[in-house]
């Protein structure tokens, strides 16, 4: 009985920007977004939890739209602009917002699943100033936590959102 050979492995030279700074990488052809930001950058607010899109951990924003990076290859992110949970900390206001919020609400325990929450949080709340809680519970939705209630953390959101229309002064 002969033993199967894998094909080796293709690389491939892509440039991205992230989180504002032009990046050239060189990457296995099959290999994740996330792993890239992870392992190649150094970017560790990226969690990979399901590796199947299920989970939410490993948002990012790719061109500004929050995308599962654990299904999207590398070399699919040529010349995108990529923001890590990183980066929207470091210059979104509206991220800031719901980090402080989480925190305030107790909206996180381990903070595994915190980032890819946060960035789905701000998508929604980049489309409506001022969701329900029933929005906020659709739009979070494909976002899973093992360790808190989900009561918390719409309650950060909504939260969050008041803030950001000057309806509730900050503590």
């Amino acid at each position: 009985m002969s033993a199967v050979r894998e094909p080796p492995e293709r690389w491939r030279d892509i440039e991205l920007e992230v989180n504002g700074e032009r990046c050239a990488l060189r990457v296995p052809e099959r290999e994740h977004l996330a792993d890239a930001l992870r392992h190649r950058l150094g970017l560790t607010g990226t969690h990979l939890g399901c590796e199947h899109g299920v989970c939410g951990a490993c948002t990012v924003r790719v061109d500004g739209d929050a995308v599962r990076s654990c299904l999207m290859l590398a070399v699919q992110a040529e010349g995108c602009r990529v923001e890590t949970i990183e980066g929207a900390s470091a210059r979104d206001a509206v991220v800031q917002a719901l980090q402080a919020a989480f925190v305030e609400r107790n909206a996180l325990q381990c903070g595994y699943c915190t980032p890819g929450f946060v960035l789905a949080a701000a998508e929604l709340l980049g489309e409506c100033a001022a969701p329900s809680r029933e929005a906020i519970r659709v739009a979070l939705s494909g976002n899973l936590c093992r360790c808190t209630g989900y009561q918390a953390i719409v309650d950060a959101v909504e939260q969050a959102a008041r803030r950001l229309s000057n309806s509730e002064p900050p503590r």
